[in-house]
């Protein structure tokens, strides 16, 4: 008997060590490729096709726990925080640039990525690396372990490998863009030192609202109390919301081109091409006749709102030198923002996903970039505004070619054609893949014509890959 409870005891030791080792070679990721799989593993909500939206869903205190068995990161940067409906992740590298030309260490935390997953966290403009992450990623499975009753999203993850960069790497400050809505975003555990929103129009209103004054309320769910925060001019009922929350917050809120002067004018030059220039002026800074980096008005629009949460900084004590903010600003390159990725075809592809934004795509070509004619592959996802969208597209679009991006959420080409050719009964082509539809729009432009892809980041991503691969 003794010996048979020897030998048990044995077996249960081999087993006890068995189970030890595969537990530190799992938590100990050998490679990033394993490391990167454990990631994508996790419930990935920019993925899923019905998403609910609310505090089950998105769990700020499942975020708050995996952040403190962590140590809080979050606690140990300085933080600005960007929401918005469209326009967050231009603002953002805007507002990073010109930190980093004033001398500073930044952060910059953006979402969705266009080709590689790395693009979202960088440090003064480097992306975070496969060992970086590798090493990330082996530090947050015990806790994401840990956590197995309730675990944490793939984006909760990612916002905390994000904080846990940027103190490894002592930056001086993080510029923090929201994912989804504001008020139950994983980011939202911040307590940062501006907080800025962006132009607001419909988008997500599966999960935010469907109407202009709901989103709003959302978005403002970042406001903080004493913290100062800058919008841009927006739908009265927008403004009316934004307001309110604002007060309600004790966030103190102004806007620009309202409580703050602002200004911005289309010109053409000989050494610039057509581009725009902004004026803005505060108490504490003034900026004449910047030019603005990248195309559009929409993106004057940008550019304000950076420089007015820069111009808060300054006021809270960052030393920011006016001219040095310029010459960053004029470093502003983004991927899939109006990007030419090929010049024979002409090829242009931009991240514009909802209605408002193809409104001002459209407009930004008509004034930039001359054409003959234009054709546009449009593919997007059953979570946006698909409708809003195709009424837009008709303005600017003399060939569509609806196709699909490798999105599991991807309407495809033919709904796309049906609901088109209700909206406006204009021609339209389909084309199962996006390599077939470039074939279609190859055979079909001239050298000065345009072709336009957009709709969706996943879509615009794969293009960037098939001509850029590197």
């Amino acid at each position: 008997m003794a010996r048979s409870l020897r030998t048990t005891g044995k077996k249960r030791q081999k087993k006890s060590s068995s189970e030890t080792a595969k537990v530190k070679s799992k938590k100990a990721f050998r490679s990033y490729r394993q490391a990167i799989g454990y990631l994508f593993e996790k419930t990935d909500y920019e993925k899923e096709q019905r998403l609910r939206y609310n505090a089950t869903t998105f769990d700020l205190a499942r975020m708050k726990k995996l952040l403190s068995l962590l140590g809080n990161p979050h606690r140990k940067v300085h933080t600005v925080h960007i929401g918005g409906t469209k326009g967050k992740g231009s603002t953002a590298t805007m507002l990073a640039r010109m930190l980093e030309a004033n001398n500073y260490k930044v952060g910059l935390y953006t979402s969705p990525h266009v080709v590689h997953l790395h693009e979202r966290i960088t440090v003064n403009s480097v992306m975070v690396t496969d060992s970086q992450m590798r090493g990330l990623l082996n530090r947050v499975y015990a806790p994401v372990e840990k956590m197995s009753k309730n675990p944490p999203t793939f984006f909760e993850i990612m916002t905390a490998l994000a904080f846990m960069h940027f103190v490894d790497k002592a930056v001086d400050i993080a510029v923090i863009e929201t994912g989804l809505g504001g008020r139950l975003d994983s980011t939202n555990v911040i307590q940062p030192k501006v907080v800025g929103i962006t132009s607001l129009s419909i988008d997500h209103q599966h999960q935010l609202g469907s109407t202009i004054d709901l989103i709003a309320e959302e978005k403002a769910g970042i406001f903080k109390r004493g913290v100062p925060a800058i919008t841009v001019q927006q739908e009265p009922a927008a403004i009316q919301v934004l307001k309110s929350q604002a007060l309600a917050a004790k966030a103190p809120l102004s806007i620009t081109g309202t409580d703050i002067d602002f200004s911005h004018r289309f010109e053409t030059s000989r050494e610039h091409g057509p581009h725009t220039r902004i004026c803005l002026t505060t108490p504490t800074s003034k900026f004449e006749h910047l030019r603005v980096p990248l195309h559009g008005n929409h993106q004057a629009i940008n550019c304000g709102l950076a420089l007015a949460m820069l111009d808060k900084l300054k006021s809270a004590g960052y030393q920011i030198d006016n001219e040095k903010a310029a010459e960053g600003l004029g470093r502003v390159s983004l991927a899939g923002r109006m990007e030419m990725i090929s010049y024979d075809p002409r090829i242009l592809i931009d991240g514009a996903h909802n209605a408002a934004s193809i409104l001002a795509l459209i407009q930004a070509i008509g004034q930039n970039i001359p054409y003959d004619s234009m054709v546009v592959i449009f593919g997007c996802n059953s979570d946006k505004d698909v409708e809003g969208m195709l009424e837009k597209l008709q303005y600017g679009a003399d060939k569509v070619i609806f196709t699909r991006s490798n999105s599991a959420k991807a309407v495809s080409p033919q709904d796309l054609a049906d609901m088109y050719t209700e909206i406006c009964g204009k021609m339209y082509q389909t084309a199962p893949s996006l390599g077939q539809a470039l074939q279609l729009a190859g055979s079909a432009v001239s050298k000065e014509d345009l072709i336009c892809i957009t709709g969706s980041f996943y879509l615009i991503g794969q293009a960037k890959t098939r001509f850029q691969p590197n």
